[in-house]
């Protein structure tokens, strides 16, 4: 696979070999983006609702010294969705709110509100999905600060349009081969159960094992961990994305989340390449990463697949490596 951080991998799941075709996607390695919007955050902006009350009552006091600082550390990646999707990514997190004063149709959100529409961004998926008719993307919609009922009704019929024809339904094993033979290219997670039982085309949310802390260490200790307990039986997500706290900020205040993540990424990318996917107890599928283009991050997971080929090779059938 390429490691061009320019161009990437663009059609890298047309290019696996035939022996992981069948294998379900589950059990491969996906490259995928920690808070995959949140390149474009609108510094004038209020804080979100659901964000501690006193940095609500600071940006309400002071909005012109919190609203930078929360960009400063919301900011996890720095391109658009398509740009992503030529690095290789193919799992998208999407962190969709309402503003609370409405201002036309739904945003993204990560401490403040994006200047994107979900809109915007799920139409320029649709082109570059397109353009790549073998690729196959995993969207996870979740948190939906402030959305009505409503909201989520037009929201999903927005999605059922938009990726018409092209939704992988939740019944199904989906591997490579079948979603080419019935022209699925988008598995979307739904984050909610009213509307994930109303649509078959909606799948359970999917599980991300996220450590809660700044220090890589701790971060691959966390994974370790559950890696002990047992991987999910479907789709599920290693988060390596650092996450900052008060204490962080206030003695690093001339750093950032992406200064933060640079510093980090050697000993998370090294962790990452030990890896195997697979039906295994300790075997990853999805693995998360902020600012995918800063590394051969997704050269270095979807490489991990080659270490299936052996296992591969011993079946026929990829059923053999769906997790019992």
């Amino acid at each position: 696979m390429g490691d061009n951080l320019g161009g990437g991998n663009p059609d890298w799941m047309s290019r696996l070999p035939e022996e992981l075709l069948d294998v379900p996607l589950w059990n491969l390695a996906i490259p995928g983006s920690h808070d995959s919007m949140a390149f474009c955050l609108d510094v004038s902006s209020p804080v979100l609702g659901s964000e501690p009350w006193l940095l609500r009552l600071t940006d309400r006091l002071i909005p012109c010294w919190t609203r930078p600082c929360i960009y400063r550390w919301s900011t996890t990646q720095q391109s658009v969705l398509r740009y992503q999707c030529e690095l290789g990514v193919r799992f998208l997190d999407l962190r969709i709110a309402r503003k609370p004063a409405g201002g036309g149709g739904l945003f993204f959100a990560h401490g403040i509100y994006t200047l994107m529409t979900v809109k915007e961004a799920l139409e320029e998926l649709a082109l570059w999905l397109d353009a790549h008719p073998k690729e196959v993307i995993i969207i996870s919609c979740s948190h939906f600060e402030s959305l009505t009922d409503g909201d989520h009704v037009q929201l999903v019929e927005f999605i059922l349009s938009v990726f018409s024809g092209k939704l992988c339904f939740s019944q199904d094993v989906p591997t490579l081969r079948s979603c080419w033979s019935g022209g699925q290219q988008v598995i979307v997670s739904y984050d909610n159960q009213q509307m994930e039982q109303q649509h078959p085309e909606l799948w359970p949310s999917i599980p991300y094992w996220y450590a809660d802390s700044p220090n890589p260490t701790r971060v691959i200790a966390y994974l370790e961990e559950q890696k002990r307990h047992g991987r999910p039986a479907g789709f599920y997500v290693s988060g390596l994305n650092l996450t900052e706290d008060a204490r962080y900020i206030f003695l690093h205040p001339f750093q950032n989340l992406k200064t933060m993540t640079t510093k980090a990424l050697s000993p998370l990318l090294r962790w990452t390449a030990e890896q195997r996917p697979g039906p295994e107890g300790g075997g990853v599928n999805i693995v998360c990463c902020d600012f995918v283009g800063l590394s051969r991050f997704c050269s270095i997971v979807i490489d991990l697949n080659f270490k299936l080929l052996k296992a591969a090779a011993g079946t026929s059938s990829g059923t053999q490596l769906q997790p019992g």
